[in-house]
């Protein structure tokens, strides 16, 4: 007991109440769903806590980066590595989705409802326009993710042009940042009865057979992003960092226990950040510039969606899509992804603005909607492990900075 109640394994606390989670589902349903407001408090404990950790991290990161030339450099790469990322996983995932071909022969007999309001259309102008503010503060209240982290990156950078006049204010954010993450290792200590009451909700929500029984849409989308996982990830850290894989692994199950949760890549930042710095041996000066960053336009498992949703839709009408319309998808999902916020339940928006966008059927949004939280644990995954594996080839390429 000494040693699962230690600071340091968490995890095992947070796996202890994944599974009993999935017990309590089970045996009190009811019970189940109407303590979900326990569930509920914790999310928002954790992303309270999401705008004060993505600035601090970027932030520091910049700050404490001893060399701005490589900062830039990392940048650079940083953001080409998760654009090859994404459509290379639109491609993997689009290879599963025409093998299986979900949209044959599917008939919803009891047509789930879904009582929340989908959104219209997203226009990539607009999303260009969102990442830039043209008030900061209003970005900031209204929880907008990108264009706050954009601001925080040209503060940085002023700042460590600037010079010695600006070490106080240095110096401040060094010491913010040191106790926003101190705030954050207190709540993160409730993690494991935040993660219960969740998992309790979702088993007697959806029933025991959670992770495989909704049809055959689902099933395609969660073998996308396993199939993703292996080949966009998985091989090439093992290849070029040259990792040991039972270790990366064991990594990536950490973070999962908290992706299928929360379903909330933002949530999940603290503990992606300790994973890649602690276990993985990623150097802090550039994980806390990536995966804050990769928390809001690294979206593998959006690419997923994406490519499975068209297929999915095109084949239920009998829509012909064409190769080179789909090929336009890619480039259209790799924009609006910079789009999708980390939390639960958010591309549900997209989605619909995707379909509209290509003047495609939307009706099929309802029952996804309804189901969205089993599609939402395989995305968030795999958003989540992207910006892992990305991060530890970002600190190979930099002169071996990889532990």
């Amino acid at each position: 007991m000494k040693t699962i109640l230690k600071k340091e394994n968490l995890f095992i606390r947070i796996a202890i109440g994944f599974g009993a989670g999935i017990l309590l589902g089970t045996l009190a349903p009811q019970f189940s769903i109407a303590s979900k407001v326990i569930g509920d408090v914790y999310l928002n404990l954790v992303k309270m806590m999401v705008i004060p950790v993505l600035v601090c991290a970027v932030m520091t990161g910049i700050l404490n980066s001893a060399n701005m030339a490589s900062l830039r450099r990392v940048a650079v790469k940083t953001v080409l590595l998760y654009v090859v990322m994404f459509l290379a996983s639109f491609a993997v995932a689009s290879a599963v989705a025409w093998t299986i071909r979900p949209g044959m022969g599917v008939v919803f007999e009891n047509q789930p409802v879904y009582d929340g309001e989908v959104g219209g259309p997203i226009k990539v102008s607009e999303v260009l326009l969102g990442i830039f503010p043209d008030n900061i503060f209003e970005a900031l209240s209204a929880n907008n993710i990108l264009p706050t982290m954009l601001f925080a990156i040209l503060l940085s950078a002023a700042l460590v042009s600037t010079g010695e006049k600006a070490r106080p204010v240095m110096e401040f954010i060094n010491s913010l940042s040191g106790a926003v993450f101190k705030l954050l290792s207190f709540i993160m200590e409730t993690s494991p009865l935040g993660v219960m009451s969740l998992m309790a909700f979702s088993v007697a929500q959806y029933g025991t057979g959670l992770f495989m029984a909704i049809g055959k849409y689902i099933l395609c989308c969660w073998l996308a992003c396993i199939a993703v996982f292996i080949i966009v990830f998985f091989i090439p850290v093992l290849v070029y960092t040259k990792k040991d894989a039972g270790t990366f692994l064991s990594a990536c199950g950490k973070v999962a226990l908290m992706t299928l949760s929360t379903t909330s890549s933002a949530a999940t930042l603290p503990t992606t950040i300790k994973v890649s710095t602690e276990d993985l041996g990623a150097p802090e000066s550039i994980s806390n510039f990536t995966l804050p960053l990769g928390c809001t336009i690294n979206m593998c498992g959006g690419a997923c969606s994406f490519c499975c949703l068209a297929i999915f839709v095109s084949d239920f009408y009998s829509i012909d899509l064409p190769l080179t319309q789909f090929a336009a998808m890619a480039i259209v999902a790799t924009l609006i992804n910079m789009a999708a916020p980390g939390i639960p339940g958010g591309g549900i928006v997209l989605m619909t603005s995707f379909l509209t966008i290509f003047n495609m059927p939307v009706d099929l949004i309802g029952p996804i909607a309804a189901f969205y939280r089993l599609l939402d644990m395989a995305f968030t995954t795999i958003n989540v492990e992207g910006d892992i594996a990305a991060n530890l080839i970002i600190a190979k390429s930099e002169e071996n900075m990889l532990q």
